[in-house]
């Protein structure tokens, strides 16, 4: 259903002799077959916005090629737009307009005809909690009810294959629970493939069938959760101890079942393969040795885990502290000013025949 090799995409800042070349993808290669759920994560500027773009006919791709839903991304980009439905990060619906002529109208650039449009339109407003409001324009909804909006635009065509850029930010519980439903509607009930990038490490755990992580532009992992998650060494043992005087006691008895043990106040973690089975014992050792505990925590690792064993940063960190992708110089494809990243067009609305 996607297929890429060697995609790269250059962006240059500045002018004159301030102009540099930033590339934000180098040579990435991905493959999402026919029916798959890949969730595809990084921190903010690491390239996953904008390979997402490229493979949706947004950017065009500075080298390499790709095929989306069987058409090349440059030479067939219109039935690529045709093919496919794009949930933006920021979302593009006008803010002066009624909620269901936008969907409609939507459903109607895709060649929808009017009376399914309007149909599918309001079943789709019944399952993404958005009844009455068909005639609300976008300005007076809450960011929960935009978002939602926007996921209803990229679905009103029923499309095979979905890009969703982060498409539950601004949601609240309730509301990120139901729309994980629908996402995982898509692929049960109608057999689509989703292209989901996300911050939200759960979301991609439950969802994805596959994990993709893109760090500074190179995918640096492809893989299941739970083969991903095999990789970090073991589950994370956290003691803590009563007293100052038992904290290097701790620390011996546990380095003896894990290979790196650190020490943190009255905390003494580290990582053991098969807790389950070797934690028993190391408590019955610690109480032969006096040392008393407030608690013990085992954890199984998470994909923050996996993140930071990859990249060695946490992607919670890595997402506050990165700085986003620069913006394109004017001679570059086009694309909104406030960056690569930005997220904010429509690929229906992005030269496709009207």
């Amino acid at each position: 259903m996607i297929h890429a090799r060697g995609l790269v995409q250059t962006f240059h800042t500045g002018k004159g002799k301030n102009r540099k070349a930033v590339q934000a993808v180098n040579g990435v290669d991905l493959d999402v077959e026919e029916g798959e759920v890949v969730g595809f994560l990084g921190p903010n500027g690491a390239g996953k916005t904008t390979t997402l773009r490229m493979l949706t006919t947004l950017l065009t791709p500075t080298a390499g090629t790709a095929t989306v839903a069987g058409y090349d991304v440059v030479t067939q980009s219109v039935q690529v737009r045709r093919s496919i439905g794009y949930v933006s990060q920021v979302g593009s619906t006008f803010s002066g307009a009624y909620a269901g002529d936008e969907v409609v109208d939507h459903g109607m650039l895709y060649g929808m005809r009017r009376p399914a449009a309007i149909a599918r339109g309001h079943e789709l407003f019944e399952q993404l909690q958005l009844d009455g409001l068909w005639k609300r324009m976008p300005k007076n909804m809450s960011g929960g009810q935009k978002r939602r909006l926007d996921i209803a635009m990229g679905l009103i065509h029923d499309p095979t294959l979905v890009f969703l850029d982060e498409p539950t930010t601004g949601l609240d519980p309730q509301a990120r629970a139901n729309l994980w439903e629908h996402i995982e509607g898509l692929r049960s009930r109608k057999g689509a493939t989703v292209f989901l990038t996300t911050h939200y490490l759960d979301e991609a755990d439950v969802l994805a069938d596959r994990i993709i992580i893109i760090d500074k532009g190179d995918i640096v992992a492809s893989d299941t959760s739970d083969n991903l998650k095999a990789q970090v060494s073991g589950d994370l043992v956290d003691l803590e101890v009563a007293g100052d005087n038992q904290v290097a006691i701790a620390r011996d008895k546990l380095a003896s079942i894990s290979d790196s043990v650190e020490v943190e106040g009255h905390h003494v973690r580290g990582r053991v393969a098969r807790a389950g089975r070797v934690v028993p014992g190391l408590l019955r050792d610690l109480d032969a040795a006096g040392v008393s505990l407030d608690s013990i925590e085992v954890a199984r690792p998470t994909l923050d885990d996996v993140f930071l064993t990859l990249t060695g940063r946490s992607l919670r960190d890595a997402e506050a502290d990165a700085t986003p992708e620069g913006p394109a110089d004017p001679g570059d494809p086009p694309y909104d000013e406030a960056g690569p990243d930005s997220g904010t067009t429509s690929p229906a609305l992005e030269g496709a025949d009207r």
